[in-house]
């Protein structure tokens, strides 16, 4: 017989998990009015229940990352897409091998990004070699949404630092996970992007924003407008990759439209160089 400690630590959960992924897979519970609302998962995910879901998502990793001690966070957004240099590397070696033209050209782009991912990482271990030598009320952590690419990038980096640092990570239709070098209490999973962004920025003293596509220029402009509309704090945005953020948007027509104010360029800042990054944050708050 199992004991109740095994219980309580997976099969549980799990078990509630595996039956909402039958459910949804075409496979619907038969009815019970007879189970308890809240462990029934047909009920749970109904259309009408979805207030109480938001309720939940909500409260789940705050609690969470309250009972740690994280109150203050650097979030960093970035390409899911990059690799690391040594994958990179690799990668353009089987390319050459394979004689494909279009797989080196991708290989040798994936070398160029992955000094993105080499610099994520570096800016992270800055921020936490630092806040590891403040007492537990004043350091900052390294937040990220939890994915490949620059998101591990800049969790490998607290975590090389022996930091705590802390993955929002989202669920897709295709099988993602949490990247390894999360802190695991500290490894959260959404299934609203919404109340993802609030838990973001809920905690957020700094936002860095490396390269990426359609999901960082989303994250981007959600904090760009909440501080500009005076929503939220101002807080540093950082704009990693000046040759790339100056190439994809032209701030300065906003201005020549007439659609945003001058002053609204102040609101972030460009750099390419990790230092200079904290060197931004360490400023504004005159650490």
């Amino acid at each position: 017989m199992e004991s109740n400690t095994q219980l309580n630590e997976r099969r549980l959960a799990d078990a509630w998990a595996e039956l909402h992924n039958h459910a949804h897979n075409g496979n619907p519970l038969q009815a019970d009015a007879n189970r308890m609302a809240f462990a029934d998962p047909e009920f749970m995910f109904r259309r009408e229940t979805r207030g109480i879901r938001f309720q939940l998502e909500m409260l789940k990793p705050d609690l969470g990352q309250a009972e740690q001690g994280i109150e203050s966070t650097v979030v960093v957004y970035g390409s899911a897409r990059f690799v690391a240099p040594d994958e990179a590397a690799a990668q353009l070696g089987e390319a050459e091998a394979s004689g494909d033209a279009e797989r080196v050209r991708r290989s040798r782009l994936a070398v160029r990004n992955a000094g993105y991912y080499d610099l994520a990482r570096q800016f992270a271990k800055l921020v936490a070699d630092y806040s590891e030598r403040q007492r537990p009320a004043d350091r900052i952590y390294i937040c990220t949404g939890g994915g490949p690419g620059i998101m591990e990038a800049a969790n490998r980096g607290a975590h090389d630092a022996g930091a705590l640092n802390v993955g929002l990570n989202i669920a897709l239709p295709h099988e993602q996970s949490g990247n390894r070098f999360i802190s695991p209490s500290l490894s959260f999973k959404f299934h609203y992007f919404a109340l993802r962004k609030m838990h973001f920025m809920m905690r957020a003293k700094a936002l860095v924003a490396f390269p990426g596509g359609f999901g960082t220029l989303d994250e981007l402009f959600e904090v760009l407008t909440l501080v500009q509309t005076k929503k939220a704090k101002p807080v540093p945005i950082v704009l990693f990759g000046t040759n790339y953020w100056k190439r994809l948007i032209n701030f300065d027509v906003l201005v020549e439209e007439g659609t945003i104010s001058a002053q609204d360029l102040n609101l972030f800042h460009y750099t390419d160089d990790p230092q200079e990054a904290w060197d931004l944050i360490r400023a504004f708050y005159k650490l």
